[in-house]
């Protein structure tokens, strides 16, 4: 169960996202974003150690605003090998130094991403400790997924957000530019997936797909 502090960040999340999210090739805003955190939940890694939230980021500084889903992974030392998916560092108030990478290239956020499609784990409140957040719907219609672990392969474009493919032909998909959607959408041919929700700038709570999980036979 991951514990929620009370305490200071620096710099916050908010700051490192200002300058990480115009590098991504799937970001659309301009080279100065003005974020906001609308939205997001968290998810438990079953070991202790890792920090797992998905955060839905506002950008208000184009015409209109554009949410982005930005999963993160907080660890207390460097994950060797993903200095490509390193956001920045932090100092937490209570923890100490933080290291945020990009979750979709870290094995922690989608082993346990995977099993929330699943339907094995809760999504927590981004918030509040032990708290379930009963917002975040899933579905699944497979018959189990690849066994083994899921390879960091993942690759960003515009198009697709983050794609992570399986030595066994599936793709799980991040997406990385929300667009609100009615709370029953699926994607298409995707055979499991996440709908999540933010607050909208009229003070309404939006639902969006966050990922979804498409079979070898459906390409992306």
């Amino acid at each position: 169960m991951a514990v929620i502090h009370d305490t200071t960040l620096k710099p916050t999340k908010l700051e490192l996202l200002a300058s990480w999210l115009p590098t991504r090739p799937w970001y659309v805003g301009t080279s100065a974003p003005a974020l906001t955190r609308t939205g997001g939940f968290r998810l438990d890694d079953p070991e202790g150690e890792v920090g797992i939230e998905f955060m839905v980021a506002t950008d208000a500084s184009g015409a209109d605003p554009v949410n982005y889903l930005v999963p993160l992974t907080y660890r207390g030392a460097p994950l060797e090998g993903a200095e490509k998916a390193l956001v920045g560092t932090m100092e937490h108030g209570v923890l100490g130094p933080r290291w945020a990478y990009d979750g979709a290239h870290d094995p922690v956020l989608v082993a346990q991403l995977l099993a929330l499609i699943e339907g094995r784990v809760q999504a927590q409140a981004q918030s509040l400790t032990d708290t379930p957040d009963h917002e975040v719907a899933r579905f699944y219609a497979g018959d189990g997924l690849p066994s083994g672990d899921w390879p960091m392969t993942a690759t960003d474009d515009a198009e697709y957000g983050t794609r992570l493919p399986h030595r066994g032909g599936a793709t799980l998909r991040i997406h990385r530019v929300l667009r609100p959607t009615a709370p029953d959408t699926a994607p298409p041919g995707a055979i499991g997936h996440v709908i999540g929700a933010w607050q909208s700038p009229d003070d309404t709570r939006a639902r969006a797909v966050f990922a979804s999980l498409h079979p070898a036979a459906h390409q992306l």
